[in-house]
């Protein structure tokens, strides 16, 4: 058994989605198949699900994940080719799509956060750990090193120092320290993982959708350094006459809670 991706409906939270990483047996190690499968999930989801307010990631059976699925390795890792397809054109594809989703991803993190499985994390917006989980790329004791693409993605969630004592080292963090680092927003004891991370998604899902995708869009462009032009300024407040906001300005006069319909 390759590993599964498993996305569905949340079924107590309206507009929330939840993505269960599963692979029995194996800390749910990320199989080519399952990078292939979470690219064609987020690929286009918010325009495919203009309702979708939240996406909770998560991994089955209490781990997060415990990276890619080193069984597969002998296949493809031997010979240049084969190993720049699967790292530009499986996983790096794959991340991309997280990383421009419009929908906010809530990472509901427990137990091993490793390799393939911190890529994953790296590209939610919140993390939200239990304190017995860890954090780390071990993959020198592999004798490889990380892609070009990949790296890129660890170094912006936990910054350069972190990102070097990671791999050179190959050390893994408990979550104490990830917190500390900025690695992750929030630790809660194993036991309320999962509802924590609920918690996070359902104030999300209650937020203004419109506001949130684009929040989110204007964040990739600076954070890549990318000044907008003055007509990217004006579509940007296009917004102004939108119900969503509307609504939660009158709602704030009238001094009642907003209720946003969304797209």
């Amino acid at each position: 058994m390759s590993g599964q991706l498993h996305f569905e409906p949340h079924p107590g939270l309206p507009g929330v989605a939840v993505l269960t990483l599963s692979h029995p047996g194996k800390l749910n190690a990320i199989s080519v198949a399952m990078w292939q499968r979470l690219r064609e999930v987020f690929d286009g989801l918010a325009e495919r699900e203009p309702q979708l307010r939240a996406v909770l990631l998560r991994g089955a059976e209490g781990q997060f994940a415990a990276g890619a699925d080193i069984s597969e390795f002998p296949g493809f890792r031997f010979e240049a080719a084969g190993l720049h397809d699967y790292h530009e054109q499986v996983i790096a594809p794959a991340l991309q799509a997280l990383l421009d989703c419009d929908v906010p991803l809530v990472a509901q993190i427990e137990g091993a956060c490793v390799g393939g499985g911190l890529e994953i994390a790296a590209c939610c917006d919140l993390r939200i750990a239990g304190a017995g989980s860890r954090f780390g790329a071990p993959i020198a004791r592999l004798g490889f090193p990380m892609a070009p693409s990949e790296l890129a993605v660890v170094l912006q969630a936990a910054g350069a120092a972190t990102a070097r004592e990671l791999l050179l080292e190959a050390r893994l963090l408990d979550a104490a320290t990830a917190l500390q680092r900025g690695l992750v927003h929030r630790v809660v004891p194993d036991g309320e993982v999962a509802l924590e991370a609920q918690r996070t998604a359902e104030r999300i899902a209650a937020l203004a959708p419109q506001a949130a995708r684009l929040n989110k869009q204007t964040l990739r462009r600076l954070q890549r350094g990318e000044p907008l032009s003055e007509a990217e300024r004006l579509e940007h407040f296009r917004y102004a006459a939108s119900p969503d906001h509307r609504e939660g300005v009158q709602a704030f006069l009238e001094g009642r809670p907003p209720v946003f319909r969304g797209a």
